[in-house]
């Protein structure tokens, strides 16, 4: 599902900061943990896979397709389409409703859109497989707690089956009986939707819940100057 080969990325002329990615490979369906601490080229990494930047060298194929090869708007709609994102700061819009921003995705991807059916039942349903409490989906983002808009976000991610899902250090914020309860919720709808799962964390004692872990000194070397 997720292919780099060869790949380098430098984000100015004078090369300060060079990334380079030999080779890194995701398989459909699988579950991958990427450890790394600040400053390791998380970022610029999940950035190349979404598409948002392109590399200078090599190839970045997601579910088939060259990234380099589309156009600015057509990456864009095909990362709306493929790629379901847990930001690590959550991205909520504070004075949408749940089912606002839980749906706001399927504005942009048709595709997902047409998969939902009926897309606010869909959301409460996710709500509901989220443990979520009843009548959430009419609640103002800006005033859930921090918990539960982690899991809006998930659910935001997750509607309409986008075959990759993408979390950026989604347990930051959370004590470690919350963190293991947000877990146990986020893999049984990876599970359900068969989704594949790349998450990135600095936290190692995340690492049994994954099929594969790897670090970020083991498949990018990053150079500055």
């Amino acid at each position: 599902m997720i292919t780099l080969r060869d790949v380098q990325f430098s984000w100015s002329k004078n090369h300060a900061f060079k990334l380079a990615v030999p080779s890194f490979s995701i398989s459909k369906g699988e579950t991958v943990l990427l450890l790394g601490e600040s400053g390791s080229g998380k970022s610029t990494l999940l950035s190349l896979i979404c598409g948002t930047i392109h590399p200078t060298k090599g190839r970045v194929i997601v579910d088939g397709t060259t990234l380099a090869d589309l156009s600015r708007g057509a990456a864009d709609r095909f990362r709306a389409e493929s790629i379901g994102i847990i930001f690590q700061q959550f991205n909520l819009l504070p004075f949408g409703s749940v089912l606002d921003n839980i749906t706001l995705p399927l504005h942009f991807a048709p595709r997902r859109r047409k998969n939902c059916g009926n897309a606010a039942e869909e959301a409460i349903a996710l709500c509901h497989a989220l443990s979520l409490p009843q009548g959430v989906e009419s609640i103002r983002a800006a005033d859930l707690s921090v918990g539960q808009q982690q899991r809006v976000a998930v659910a935001r991610a997750l509607i309409g089956g986008p075959p990759i899902l993408i979390a950026d250090e989604p347990t930051s914020a959370l004590d470690e009986t919350s963190q293991s309860s947000f877990l146990d919720l986020l893999f049984a709808q990876v599970k359900e939707k068969q989704t594949t799962l790349l998450m990135v964390s600095h936290d190692p004692r995340l690492a049994e819940r994954f099929d594969r872990v790897a670090t970020m000194d083991q498949i990018v070397q990053v150079e500055r100057s």
